[in-house]
């Protein structure tokens, strides 16, 4: 399977289990300011982190899922940028599906672009070196938050966001290829 043709299999699933949490839920993340939005794909990261060096799940909720739930709260990051600030707390669904499948669509000319020029370096890479990437551009994106979002050189908030969805989405892919062919990731 092209990655393309994987990327679309699993945003497919991450929209619906999103559009289906927006049913249950309403439009609730839309209380969270942009640093709260950021803090808790920092939990779910750690939390990925802390099962991969101890080896050791607690809870529930496999490492999977915490990849997905990554790539849409990086969605949900990327639609209250764009979002003004008065904009209601509560959206129609149809236009919460429009802004997610908006948002869905320029992830993925970015991967297209950034998968050509890198010629997919992230197939050579371990699961655990992208939660470390995921990890780090968190702490970029903290450190811009906390100087109001005015960066000198660096990429955007918005690129931040961008790249982890990116990389969750990679080492999804990557698990579930291991998972296949029973090889360790």
């Amino acid at each position: 399977m092209t990655t393309a043709a994987h990327y679309d299999l699993i945003l497919s699933r991450c929209r619906e289990l999103f559009l289906a949490k927006t049913h249950d839920y309403g439009t609730a993340w839309r209380i969270l300011r942009l640093p709260s939005v950021t803090d808790q794909i920092f939990i779910k990261a750690n939390r990925i982190r802390t099962i991969q060096e101890t080896g050791v799940q607690r809870v529930a909720d496999g490492v999977d899922e915490e990849f997905v739930a990554i790539i849409n709260y990086c969605l949900i990051a990327l639609m209250q940028l764009r979002l003004p600030a008065a904009a209601p707390l509560d959206l129609p669904a149809a236009e919460v599906a429009a802004a997610y499948d908006h948002e869905n669509a320029l992830n993925r000319e970015l991967l297209q672009a950034k998968n050509h020029d890198y010629g997919e370096a992230w197939r050579q890479m371990r699961v655990s070196s992208i939660t470390d990437l995921i990890l780090m551009k968190l702490h970029r994106v903290k450190q811009l938050e906390n100087l109001g979002g005015a960066a000198l050189v660096s990429e955007s908030v918005e690129g931040s966001y961008r790249d982890m969805l990116n990389y969750a989405v990679f080492a999804l892919i990557l698990g579930e290829e291991a998972a296949a062919s029973q090889k360790p990731v």
